[in-house]
């Protein structure tokens, strides 16, 4: 179970991915409120009764091996002096998925992050907005890195398009292997300068100290252009446009779907409320 982390107003909350669905620690939320002994927040929040009520209704909706049964009888005991409900009691007689109880020394109580929202409002109001807050923006972040990864995939895939039609129309049979690498790599480079105003070579050397080559900091925008670039240019070469011709094809078009892509995303985010894009630098017009 990959554990991650976030800081909300100086304390460290670790989050698990568990079957497509984030769940928080109830544990390290406690600590706001009592640092030694967080557990014992947590079981004075599960005795009261807006607490057992709100469970049953997320269970309800979320569970269906859920027991009623159990969870009435919980209801009627909550908010009584004598009452004491520990996650692990709620978990083994309601049959409960919301809570998670992890043992070993990294271990807690961890919860949907529907119900940590929840709780972290029961701990502190302040708290849970600093914490929605952080949340929200990790999650953008995380979002983007999948965009970035699922983009790059489909620009290797289209790139298979592309060095396809290069051998179908390009290679003849004299070439010699030295030959027909500089014919792949200089179509590649073409498309390079096309979205990125610069072959790879000059991207090395202006980033001498990175490692891998210019589209591993490409940004998402860059290589969903770049996929398209591949699939277009493979269309031109199998019409038999010249390069010179095709690479400026290939800029007007990187440039207006890098300004249309922004746009959008710009718009997207300001609707969102997420923090503001950065800048995706377009080409410069070629010729």
């Amino acid at each position: 179970m990959a554990t991650s982390k976030m800081s909300v107003k100086g304390i460290d909350i670790r989050y698990n991915r568990i079957n497509q669905n984030d769940y928080i620690s109830l544990t390290d939320i406690a600590k706001f409120k009592n640092t030694e002994n967080p557990n014992d927040v947590i079981k004075n929040w599960l005795r009261n009764r807006m607490t057992i009520e709100f469970l049953g209704i997320w269970e309800g909706l979320n569970n269906p091996d859920f027991k009623p049964v159990e969870f009435d009888g919980f209801r009627k005991e909550a908010g009584l002096n004598s009452f004491v409900l520990s996650p692990t009691r709620w978990i083994e007689q309601t049959n409960a998925i919301g809570l998670i109880v992890a043992s070993g020394k990294y271990g807690g109580t961890f919860a949907h992050n529907d119900i940590a929202m929840e709780f972290a409002n029961w701990v502190s109001v302040e708290f849970r907005l600093y914490f929605i807050k952080e949340f929200q923006r990790l999650k953008a972040e995380e979002q983007k890195a999948l965009e970035w990864t699922a983009k790059r995939e489909l620009a290797k895939i289209n790139y298979r398009i592309h060095t396809d039609a290069i051998k179908e129309n390009l290679i003849v049979p004299d070439l010699s292997k030295k030959q027909i690498s500089y014919v792949y790599a200089n179509e590649a480079d073409m498309l390079n300068v096309a979205l990125f105003g610069k072959t790879a070579g000059e991207w090395k050397t202006m980033n001498a100290d990175l490692k891998g080559n210019m589209r591993d900091y490409a940004s998402v925008e860059q290589l969903l252009v770049l996929a398209n670039l591949e699939s277009y240019n493979a269309i031109l070469i199998e019409q038999n446009i010249p390069q010179e011709e095709r690479i400026v094809l290939l800029n007007k078009t990187a440039r207006k779907q890098l300004e249309t892509l922004l746009a959008t995303m710009i718009k997207t985010e300001k609707l969102l409320g997420l923090p503001k894009a950065g800048d995706t630098r377009n080409p410069e017009p070629l010729g």
